[in-house]
């Protein structure tokens, strides 16, 4: 045969066979289930879900011991101390404060299991029942951490609350719950004397800082105000027996953080979290007591709960940071000074979508403000390796993969430390283009992960070595997913090529229900004739023919217009939302019109990059939002963005408006996941949406 033929068909015989062999693995399989009639896919390894993975280890308490008495003197928890604060004055006149972090310092296993055994007793001294319930209102931090142990320590249950919650939502999961101690920082701290009047059962506040702010003299003679330390201290001086859950016992109760309205509160045992932590354990390979966890999303959210939880069972470091001090270049870190992942240098990293959209869009908007050689270099090695990655043999392997990563990638790499080997994604579907981004650029590969609050973010995850994208992988070990019928959406268990339906989950990791709302719990919960728990989750998926799982609808989230077509607003706000000029957005779709309208939150660096190019000129970035130029190009660009998507033509919104400020928890308009607000957002912009229907 002509050489130069073989020379073309090997390469391309190769490329088949890799092909083949990435489609070829089986991870999930048919599985037998009781209750409602449907498509049930189990974990290939794994005929029954697994509860627990350690032998006598039934609860997170008995987890947490095992664990520090096995890595005794292992680094545990990692905290950066404060060296100086500043307020740096922009050109415009606004104040930014910046903080200058010192290297990390740490508690090893042995001295964190005993700092909250100490709280455990200083809890019981203050008069704390077990009876009675614990709030944990703060940001994440070791103390966070610490409080939670002691608090499983004498069986106390925990009710966890973001950070951001506003006071409506603060005050109902306070008072529904009927806490007695809130554990919180003295920024919190602060917002609860705002609204001391109006919480029905607290007696005791401990402040994880060790400053306590003046003003709480004026609630002395009500609530007994202590700090951490001191708390531990007198634990240590006064130490009680632990009275250890049993897996049954409530280990949490974790409010939602109100997308749709007032917070509910999920019901976890200790059993249900042991389940995920276990599955995770079969799922991610080779994590142990070398790696390095960095800490920042809300230990509130069940994602960060989790993960923490597992990684404290292989004996992994975790090292505290914030997202306004993750990179050298966050808002809050002085210029000229170490972000937590450049001071950490991490291993392993959890983070939700809209982070990883915003490390790519940072990424991104350096390499083009570069230009020249460097943009040109970047996007020929990006393009090589995406042609590898997908497949293909003649894209970049070997030691031309060698060559790029260190030409390249290898400066990408540093922003997050420049170790990292597996990020963690959930809490909402991640796009295609963001995860092979951050695959090709950083060089982990994401374990994309499915589940929610009431399943403790278990369900299902993409397993190490698949590289496939827009999929959230095959069932936990823990988890059986069951497709159901959705006549009403069109979405039958019986369609082909692939089952499609309402995603119900089952296993040891769902949950109770939710607290003292029954009518909810019996809508959302079902126990079947084997006495199996499901959780119907309202989000609609297909099942590939490797028993993986795709997100493609949610109940909720589907209108129908004027004419009948069904408008899926997240998976088109998934799709618009890699458009280089958005930092944001938010579909709206009138039932009484023929076409959909968008609120888009502007990318201000592309945006401004993009004005300086064209020479336009404006007073301030709400001034340049505001141009009918500005807009054209923006719409322009959605609209690329959807055909590259293949969206219908009633799913590209007709009309925009442009919005020059963020929105962040802060503001009430996302939660502390990101996650839009989609009836707050529609009262608070709601002139501007009727103005895009009425133009």
């Amino acid at each position: 045969m002509d050489p130069y033929m073989v020379g073309v068909l090997v390469p391309l015989l190769l490329t088949i066979m890799i092909q083949k062999s990435m489609r070829a693995k089986q991870r999930g399989v048919p599985v037998d289930v009781g209750g409602e009639p449907g498509y049930a896919i189990r974990n290939h390894r794994f005929a029954a879900p697994v509860a627990t993975l350690w032998k006598g280890v039934t609860t997170l308490a008995e987890l947490f011991e095992q664990s520090s008495k096995r890595f005794l003197e292992k680094r545990l928890l990692g905290t950066r101390a404060l060296i100086a604060r500043e307020v740096e004055v922009s050109k415009d006149g606004r104040s930014f404060e910046k903080l200058h972090l010192g290297d990390y310092e740490w508690l090893t296993y042995g001295k964190a299991f005993e700092v909250a055994c100490n709280f455990a007793s200083g809890l019981a001294q203050l008069g704390h029942n077990r009876e009675e319930k614990v709030a944990i209102f703060a940001d994440t931090r070791k103390e966070w951490f610490l409080a939670l142990q002691g608090c499983f320590r004498r069986n106390v249950t925990v009710v966890t609350i973001y950070a951001s919650l506003g006071e409506e939502a603060l005050c109902h999961s306070l008072n529904e719950t009927e806490v007695t101690t809130v554990i919180c920082g003295q920024k919190e701290l602060k917002k609860l004397l705002d609204i001391s009047g109006k919480l029905d059962t607290v007696k005791r506040i401990i402040c994880m800082d060790a400053n306590i702010p003046s003003s709480a003299s004026s609630v002395q003679s009500r609530w007994r105000i202590t700090s951490f330390d001191d708390v531990e201290k007198l634990g240590r001086q006064n130490p009680v027996d632990p009275d250890l859950p049993l897996p049954e016992d409530i280990a949490v109760i974790m409010y939602t953080s109100g997308s749709t309205g007032l917070p509910k509160g999920v019901m976890m045992t200790h059993a249900n979290v042991l389940a995920v932590a276990s599955a995770v354990m079969t799922i991610v390979p080779g994590l142990g007591g070398k790696d390095v966890y960095l800490a920042y999303l809300p230990l509130a959210h069940i994602l960060e709960l989790a993960a923490e939880n597992f990684l404290v069972a292989v004996g992994s470091a975790i090292g505290y940071g914030s997202p306004l001090t993750l990179t050298d270049t966050s808002s809050k870190i002085k210029r000229g000074t170490k972000g937590d992942a450049t001071a950490l240098l991490p291993t392993v990293l959890t983070a939700v979508p809209a982070i990883l959209d915003r490390v790519r869009d940072g990424v991104l908007n350096k390499v083009n403000a570069k230009g020249g050689l460097a943009k040109i270099l970047f996007h020929l090695a990006y393009t090589r390796r995406l042609s590898a990655v997908n497949g293909s043999w003649f894209g970049a392997w070997g030691l031309e993969k060698f060559l790029w990563n260190l030409l390249v990638f290898r400066k990408v790499r540093a922003v997050l430390g420049g170790h990292l080997r597996f990020i963690l994604s959930g809490g909402a579907p991640l796009s295609g283009d963001t995860q092979r981004f951050i695959n090709i650029c950083f060089g982990s590969p994401i374990g994309q992960g499915y589940g929610l609050t009431e399943t403790c973010a278990g369900g299902t995850f993409s397993e190490f070595d698949d590289t496939s994208v827009g999929r959230v992988g095959a069932p936990l070990p823990c988890s059986f997913v069951k497709l159901i019928d959705w006549p009403e959406g069109g979405y039958l268990n019986t369609d082909t090529p692939m089952p499609r339906g309402e995603i119900v989950i089952g296993g040891p990791n769902v949950t109770l229900g939710y607290f003292k709302n029954e009518e909810k719990t019996r809508e959302s919960y079902k126990v079947d004739e084997k006495g199996m728990r499901w959780f119907y989750t309202g989000d609609i998926g297909r099942f590939h023919g490797d028993g993986c799982l795709e997100i493609i609808d949610r109940k909720k989230d589907i209108v129908k217009l004027q004419h009948g077509e069904y408008v899926s607003l997240g998976k088109v706000e998934a799709a618009l939302s890699v458009c280089p000029y958005v930092d944001n957005i938010m579909l709206h779709a009138d039932p009484f019109h023929s076409y959909c309208v968008t609120l888009v939150v502007a990318s201000r660096v592309t945006l401004e990059e993009w004005a300086a190019k064209q020479e336009i000129t404006f007073t301030d970035f709400a001034d340049l939002c505001s141009k009918a130029e500005t807009i054209k190009e923006v719409q322009a660009s959605l609209v690329k963005e959807a055909k590259r998507a293949r969206l219908e033509k009633f799913e590209i919104p007709a009309k925009i408006e442009l919005l020059s400020e963020p929105w962040t928890p802060e503001s009430g308009l996302v939660t502390a996941a990101l996650k839009l607000k989609r009836d707050v957002i529609r009262k608070a912009f709601s002139e501007d949406l009727a103005k895009l229907y009425a133009s």
